[in-house]
């Protein structure tokens, strides 16, 4: 009523008001992931919406007549970028799922030609395939693993733009018949042209796995200062291992210290009533990433980890708890893993097993469970897992590389219990401080086991306390 009247009042408001606003005034705020601390308010102009936009159709162009389907928070830049940013530069047709639960189905129904999703979407995808898989005949499973061979294969020429051998090409042509089409059609992705993924790293075997299938999924990197995306790969120049080349328009080179600082025309202003957050992310008319990365020879940017993350053994060999983080998820049976070791001197993991793959292979085992924390203590399990790190320590081409104690947490970990970032990243500091006593018997050889309190908090704010023993698994390695 509020408005019909004020519109009798002033006809000409609305036009006027559009008219008088400027591509440099404020038209979001937008928190950043608050990884590192308490979330800031970015300010986004409409100056860096629209040039975003434009950035990333002019490396891969957009129909008006293309489907995009919303997949994540509007509260995270990801979404906002494409739901926002690339629609009101193509004119794309926006979807949202009708709820979270209907999520996939509403996938299935939409097929859309372009999506954009965490790392977290894929994993679960990739998940339920080979759970699909698992159920199948012999001869089904024989098959695939057959052409899966043959579609990573496929996948490095076509990533690389190579010329594909006839006689690989007509494999590959055979494999999609009969293995790829029908997966893909199974879970939406038969029109897919572009999927991209950002937030946090992706695994490069997830990556390629995707890629063999014939989903060109790419890696885009960037930050709610710039707009969520500053780099992205390019169709026949895609690297499992990197983030791919910046934008058009878009600047990038790497401090003395190895920080990544990039400059265009999406990064913001600054962050609001915090002029000296803003002064330390825009030193020097850069934008300040905080994270370390390098440029390699081929000009694509590396990113190796937060700098604030980045850790060192005792000894003072430094690794990146997220890469080996992202090599223990692409085990299926793995859902989370958090990394510690700096200042120790090894490495050692708190893991969550998968609720749905570990289930379904415990079920089929005749293993007795009724809840997570009774399938995350099941010794069968547990030795599940260590074949899981085993495989990841084998390939470790350093020590400091390798897992040398682990532990099946007895919860999920979870953004509401403040785990996870609301982009599904996790807050280490946090998790290391909520389970003290954990950690500390990690770095204790002499404690294999050891009874705990744990604490639920449930959706309508009511809480629980269990009492539980959790494991120490320590590897040979």
């Amino acid at each position: 009523a509020l408005g019909k009247q004020l519109h009798a009042d002033n006809p000409e408001l609305f036009e006027s008001l559009g008219d008088e606003g400027k591509p440099d005034d404020v038209c979001h705020f937008c928190l950043t992931s608050g990884t590192t601390g308490l979330p800031k308010g970015a300010m986004l102009t409409h100056r860096n919406y629209v040039n975003m936009g434009l950035q990333l159709t002019e490396v891969d162009p957009l129909e008006e007549t293309d489907e995009y389907l919303s997949f994540l928070p509007f509260a995270w830049i990801g979404e906002q970028m494409n739901s926002f940013g690339v629609a009101m530069a193509t004119g794309i047709a926006v979807n949202f799922p009708e709820s979270v639960e209907t999520s996939m189905e509403d996938l299935k129904e939409i097929g859309p030609h372009f999506m954009f999703g965490a790392p977290r979407i894929y994993e679960t995808i990739r998940s339920q395939i080979w759970l699909k898989i698992d159920e199948s005949y012999l001869l089904n499973k024989l098959i695939y693993k057959y052409f899966m061979k043959i579609g990573e294969e496929a996948a490095g020429y076509r990533m690389s733009g190579k010329s594909m051998p006839m006689k690989l090409r007509l494999l590959a042509w055979l494999g999609k018949q009969m293995i790829y089409r029908p997966l893909v059609n199974q879970i939406g992705f038969l029109r897919l042209r572009r999927a991209y993924t950002g937030g946090a790293a992706l695994g490069p075997e997830l990556f390629t796995f995707y890629q063999a299938i014939g989903v060109n999924l790419k890696q885009i990197y960037g930050q709610t200062e710039i707009v969520g995306i500053a780099y992205m790969h390019r169709d026949g120049d895609i690297r499992p291992d990197t983030v791919g080349k910046p934008l058009p328009r878009t600047e990038c080179r790497i401090s003395e210290e190895g920080e990544i600082l990039s400059r265009s025309d999406s990064v913001t202003p600054g962050y609001y009533n915090l002029p000296e957050k803003t002064e330390e992310l825009l030193q020097g008319g850069w934008l300040h990433s905080g994270d370390a990365g390098y440029i390699d020879e081929d000009g694509h940017l590396v990113v190796i980890d937060r700098i604030s993350d980045v850790m060192h053994t005792e000894a003072g060999d430094m690794f990146s708890p997220m890469f080996l983080e992202n090599r223990l998820k692409f085990s299926p049976y793995i859902k989370e893993a958090v990394i510690f070791g700096d200042q120790q001197d090894y490495v050692s993991a708190l893991i969550n097993v998968d609720p749905i793959v570990v289930g379904k292979w415990a079920e089929d085992k005749g293993l007795s469970f009724s809840t997570f924390m009774e399938l995350s203590g099941l010794p069968e399990v547990a030795e599940l897992i260590q074949g899981a790190v085993a495989d990841i320590n084998e390939n470790a081409e350093k020590d400091h590389f390798r897992i040398h104690r682990f532990a099946l947490l007895y919860k999920l970990l979870d953004m509401d219990d403040g785990e996870l970032t609301k982009t599904g990243k996790i807050r280490r500091k946090f998790v290391q401080e909520k389970y003290q006593d954990i950690y500390e018997a990690l770095y204790n050889r002499q404690v294999s086991e050891k009874a705990v309190e744990a604490f639920y908090q449930y959706q309508d704010g009511q809480t629980t306390t269990v009492e539980t023993t959790i494991k120490f698994y320590t590897m040979e390695n």
